[in-house]
């Protein structure tokens, strides 16, 4: 389960993705779309010197409409750096520019941002289209993962972020061999041994614990936890009562290296490459598998479908709210031309084509449309009010392919049972129309 901060981070990813997908689908019809990105502690007076010089070279161009345009540009980018006395700490994003709306009218747009973490480059570009390929730093995942790497001879604790590894403590232990020296009795031998061992075992969980859980949280601080090591003490710690249980439902990975120490945890993170790549994979397929288990068991604690969701969103009862992050839907806030009622409807594509929809067959009045909002765009703005976590989720696992064409991309996780079929009785004022 994602906490507060994790769930702002996927939003921000979802964001920036929706961000690119625009903007690189924008077309202008000369050289007049300008792409400006400032790493942090850059300076606005270097960007506004450079935009100024810009200015004076464009003002050579042949063309006229070609020239006007570019000025036009870099006027805007101007006006827009004068709301900033200096660079965001994690840098500024500015996109601006005239473009071509698809009936053939020309746009003004200017988009400039604060990133939600630091962007490592810096960009000016002035071109017939937006460059966004340097934002796609930003969907990389800083996920952090632990390692215990165990053996026989003692045990390491690191940390993999990105390509950055570091250890956060070693210590060695000294077990006795499997064969006693003379004048022991092998019983007594063979329990010192097994006692050391369960020692030794407890004092790995125990600093597992205290590096890998945030005592402020009480929750993991890592991502995912590997556990490596020879011989079977990797299995033992990972099976024992002794290990945290919220560690436990962290591992994602039990391997066997054939050293101990800093050359096992490389080796242990050569082996774990591929399933450190796949995490937001891992994470989805449990997300969405937890779904399907609450309806198999049919617990009652699961919504699917737009209507049904938002139901039981306006009642408090969504712990987790489950979205494809292609959705879509958009959120119509309609006025009843007769009447004044205010009716909210959610309509996909072949609904909005379908004239009846902004029409109220009762009293033939006309529907007019006073907002429209794509329906992902709402949640990530309002899903807080609602007290639940968002989730996107993507069409690309097994599980999350079956989501979408079987529940319509749409559901929650329920914090109680509600019965939906019961809840249409008492529906509300709000006319909301099933969209399937």
């Amino acid at each position: 389960m994602a906490d507060g901060h994790e769930t702002d981070k996927n939003i921000e990813i979802w964001k920036i993705k929706k961000l690119i997908k625009a903007l690189e689908s924008a077309r202008g019809n000369g050289t007049s779309m300008i792409s400006l990105i400032m790493p942090p502690r850059d300076q606005v007076s270097r960007v506004t010197k450079m935009l100024g010089d810009e200015y004076g070279t464009a003002s050579n161009i042949k063309s006229r409409v070609n020239r006007q345009s570019v000025l036009a540009a870099i006027t805007s980018a101007q006006q827009r750096l004068k709301l900033y006395n200096k660079v965001p700490p994690n840098g500024l994003v500015l996109y601006t520019g005239t473009i071509v709306t698809e009936d053939g009218k020309e746009k003004k747009v200017t988009i400039d941002f604060e990133p939600f973490k630091p962007i490592n480059a810096s960009l000016y570009l002035c071109d017939n289209k937006f460059h966004t390929e340097a934002l796609n730093e930003l969907l990389e995942s800083d996920d952090k993962f632990g390692f215990i790497v165990m053996d026989g001879n003692g045990t390491l604790f690191g940390t993999l972020s990105g390509n950055t590894r570091e250890v956060l403590h070693k210590f060695t232990v000294d077990l006795p061999k499997k064969h006693g020296r003379g004048g022991q009795s092998a019983l007594r031998f063979a329990r010192l041994r097994m006692e050391k061992r369960h020692n030794y075992v407890r004092k790995t969980a125990e600093l597992a614990t205290q590096f890998f859980i945030n005592p402020a949280t009480s929750q993991p601080n890592v991502a995912g936890l590997i556990l490596a090591g020879s011989a079977d003490f990797k299995t033992e710690l990972s099976q024992s009562d002794m290990f945290d249980q919220r560690l436990q439902a962290k591992i994602l990975n039990v391997v066997d290296v054939s050293y101990g120490g800093e050359n096992g945890f490389n080796q242990a993170i050569e082996l774990s490459a591929e399933i450190l790549s796949n995490v937001k994979f891992i994470q989805e397929k449990r997300l969405i598998g937890k779904y399907f288990e609450e309806i198999s068991q049919d617990t009652g604690k699961y919504v699917f479908g737009v209507d049904d969701t938002l139901k039981a969103l306006e009642m408090g009862a969504v712990e987790t709210l489950i979205v494809w992050e292609n959705l879509d839907i958009n959120r119509y806030v309609l006025k009843n031309s007769a009447t004044g009622e205010i009716i909210v409807k959610h309509l996909n594509k072949d609904q909005e084509a379908d004239q009846n929809n902004f029409r109220d067959a009762a009293n033939n009045a006309e529907l007019e449309v006073q907002e429209k909002t794509s329906l992902l765009e709402w949640f990530a703005n309002e899903y807080k009010r609602f007290g639940c976590t968002l989730e996107f989720v993507t069409n690309k696992s097994q599980e999350g392919s079956q989501f979408c064409r079987g529940f319509g991309g749409i559901g929650g996780i329920l914090r109680y049972q509600l019965d939906m079929r019961s809840l249409d009785e008492y529906s509300d004022d709000e006319v909301y129309e099933d969209s399937d």
